[in-house]
């Protein structure tokens, strides 16, 4: 299996997620607060060596009528950044409702929202991660030849 990273990849701070060896459970990492570039690549590299990652795994905003907006956009520049200063490869997930579904599952634990948000940002980045985890082994099940993520590249990017 392939070890990856989530990213939830916010203006004020980054939810980041792994996985287990097996490569089925997603859990929240660490959020880290965005500052400037290298406040964000410096903490990524360790993790990418610690656990020997092959790809990043970036959730993507898009519209709630599915369509690439400016947010979204954002979120493609900055992933091709960090692409290229990680030497690694980047895949998109579509993170429609991660946050309110983070939201959600701390409601149930009896906690505030509001005074969790790094707790919200790391449950989110392991969702983000999840879905992709779970889309790939769905994608294993019916082909054994899938490209582990692309280079960030203008044709890598989604319209």
């Amino acid at each position: 299996m392939v070890s990856a990273l989530g990213l939830d990849l916010g203006a004020k701070r980054i939810g980041v997620a792994g996985c287990d060896r097996t490569g089925l459970i997603a859990t929240g990492l660490t959020t880290l607060r965005r500052t400037s570039f290298d406040s964000m690549v410096n903490p990524l590299r360790e993790l990418i060596r610690a656990r020997s990652v092959e790809v990043l795994v970036i959730g993507l905003p898009y519209t709630m009528d599915g369509q690439i907006g400016r947010q979204a956009k954002k979120i493609q520049k900055l992933a091709c950044r960090l692409s290229r200063s990680l030497d690694l490869p980047v895949e998109f997930v579509d993170e429609r409702l991660t946050s309110f579904q983070a939201e959600q599952m701390l409601l149930a634990e009896r906690r505030s929202p509001s005074r969790h948000k790094e707790l919200i940002d790391r449950k989110a980045a392991a969702i983000i991660l999840q879905q992709w985890l779970d889309n790939r082994r769905e994608r294993f099940d019916q082909s054994s030849d899938q490209p582990v993520g692309l280079p960030c590249s203008a044709h890598s990017l989604i319209p």
